[in-house]
């Protein structure tokens, strides 16, 4: 295995580009060094991403939205009291992902790039819209990070590019979002279903509403209709009822050890209307 520690993004590209066999890039390791050891992935070339200037930084932008490293660890983004008073669920959902010492070593990135169906942090990133800067090859471009997941493992990454920044859009003044999961244990456990909410509201008036699920699907799932349903209204008990069908709907679960697809469909629709309401709750507390 070749080990090599670039100074750059661009060196990194190149060495990507240029490598034979199975290349991972290293940030957190939370998952590609445990796939090592389980012999599920054995690289040919591991490119260490750590030195690189800018990956361990939060930084606010001129938006008032923020840009977070690829290397900035969950224990990170929890201590961080600005960017958790913005986006307490988006914060609150990478605070799930493991033990103490996992939180700190693992990314948002990562959790994205391993391309779980389950991954806490994806619903809570998709539902605050947040996009992945991308480097490659043919440059740099910024996408959604809903488009960057396949399927269970896979990315719509092609070969030698790398996710060089996350850019959380600015928060505003009344707004608000959530994540929430249902577990079998209490702790350190995978979701047998995950939600995300994000609202921005005008008095008791909903202006703007994403909503995302987890382990439903074999990717996480951004439910469209949600904005519809939910923008011009309050959120009363037609339009929770309303977001719980959607929820619902958009499953298109496994049956396995963690859940049936009755069960994890059943589940969707609940945490859909507490999830809403906590991100509702906080939208309405950050307009006073």
């Amino acid at each position: 295995m070749h080990y090599h520690r670039p100074a750059t993004f661009e060196d990194a590209v190149a060495l990507a580009t240029g490598s034979e066999g199975v290349t991972r890039f290293l940030a957190g390791g939370t998952d590609v060094l445990v796939q090592m050891r389980a012999d599920i992935v054995t690289p040919d070339t591991l490119i260490d991403i750590k030195a690189i200037p800018g990956t361990h930084e939060i930084a606010r932008q001129e938006d008032g939205g923020w840009r977070i490293g690829v290397a900035v660890t969950g224990a990170e983004m929890r201590e961080h009291a600005e960017l958790g008073r913005d986006w307490p669920g988006l914060v609150e959902a990478m605070d799930l992902i493991g033990s103490t010492q996992v939180q700190g070593r693992a990314t948002l990135t990562g959790n994205l790039c391993n391309a779980s169906p389950a991954a806490d942090s994806v619903p809570a990133m998709i539902a605050a819209g947040v996009t992945a800067t991308i480097t490659g090859p043919g440059g740099t471009r910024t996408v959604p990070v809903e488009e960057i997941p396949a399927g269970p493992g896979k990315t719509t990454l092609a070969r030698g590019e790398i996710i060089t920044a996350l850019h959380v859009p600015p928060r505003g003044t009344e707004g608000g979002d959530a994540y929430l999961r249902f577990i079998p244990r209490t702790e350190m456990d995978i979701a047998v279903v995950g939600c995300g909410v994000n609202l921005t509201v005008e008095g008791d008036t909903i202006t703007h509403a994403r909503m995302a699920l987890g382990a439903v699907a074999p990717t996480a799932v951004l439910v469209h209709a949600a904005e519809d349903a939910l923008v011009g209204r309050t959120l009363d008990e037609d339009a929770l009822t309303a977001l719980a069908d959607l929820a619902e709907a958009s499953c298109n679960p496994i049956d396995d050890k963690r859940g049936t697809i009755k069960f994890r469909t059943h589940v969707a629709g609940v945490l859909a209307r507490r999830t809403a309401k906590i991100a509702f709750d906080r939208a309405k507390g950050a307009a006073k």
